[in-house]
């Protein structure tokens, strides 16, 4: 993986790339991932349901024989700008040894399916050939 960050544009806003290249392999997609434990208990605050959901992401990756070091896009879903930035402490503790930051994307929505959720977020990684 090569993180693609040009100097001539502005670099990002945070601890991630603006674009990965990659070579041919195998691929991981994941689903959204809400913040719930496996108990199906929810925690009440931003930034430990996105250790919930970072730690989802990181056991189906380990499922197929993959790390964290794999990730190359992270995309989180919030429901309020007031989120952002307990979202993106954690999402950048959770990125911050890794070699290639992955590319990023956070969007700001009206809500989930139970309104107990704060955040979603879902990875694609890549098993470099």
């Amino acid at each position: 993986m090569k993180p693609l960050n040009p100097k001539t544009i502005h670099p990002p806003f945070a601890d991630y790339s603006h674009g990965i290249e990659l070579q041919p392999g195998r691929m991981v997609v994941t689903s959204g991932q809400l913040g719930v434990r496996a108990d199906g208990t929810i925690p009440a605050d931003i930034e430990s349901q996105t250790s919930v959901c970072l730690e989802n992401i990181e056991a189906i990756l380990l499922e197929a024989g993959l790390s964290r070091n794999s990730i190359v896009r992270l995309n989180a879903y919030v429901i309020d700008r007031k989120h952002m930035e307990g979202y993106m402490s954690v999402r950048d503790r959770f990125t911050a040894a890794l070699n290639c930051k992955p590319a990023s994307t956070l969007m700001i929505v009206s809500g989930f399916t139970r309104p107990e959720f704060l955040v979603e977020v879902e990875a694609l990684a890549i098993v470099e050939a």
